[in-house]
C-alpha cells in the first residue's frame, strides 16, 4: 500500500542513496517495538528521547532518516531535529525502508 501511495504521488527523496552515502536510520519507536524488529544499523532513540539528545545526534554529522510504526511519530522526530538544525527526512514506516538497509 504504502508503494502505491508513493508512486501515485511521487516520493522525492531518495532514501537509498542517502543512505549510500551515509545517512543514519534513527529509529524513534520505544526500546520494546524496536526490539521485536528493525532496520539493520538504526539506532533507537524514541520520540520522546529525541531533544534530550539532539547534541549526541549532532555529533553524527550526517542526514538522520526518521522512522517508527506508521510515520506520524518519525515526523514529528523530523521537525524536532530540523528546528535544531539536523538535516533530517521522514522516512515513514521502518519495514517500508527495510529492504534498502538490509
Amino acid at each position: 500500500m504504502i508503494d502505491f501511495v508513493k508512486k501515485m504521488f511521487g516520493n522525492s527523496t531518495d532514501y537509498d542513496a542517502l543512505i549510500k552515502a551515509g545517512a543514519i536510520v534513527l529509529d524513534v519507536r520505544t526500546p520494546g517495538e524496536f526490539s521485536s524488529g528493525h532496520n539493520k544499523g538504526a539506532k533507537n532513540i524514541p520520540l520522546d528521547s529525541i531533544q534530550n539528545n539532539i547534541a549526541a545526534i549532532k555529533k553524527w554529522n550526517k542526514p538522520v532518516i526518521t522512522v517508527c510504526r506508521s510515520g506520524a511519530r518519525s515526523a514529528m522526530a523530523k521537525s524536532i531535529l530540523e528546528r535544531a538544525g539536523v538535516e533530517a527526512y521522514n522516512g515513514g514506516s521502518w519495514n517500508s525502508i527495510s529492504g534498502i538497509t538490509g
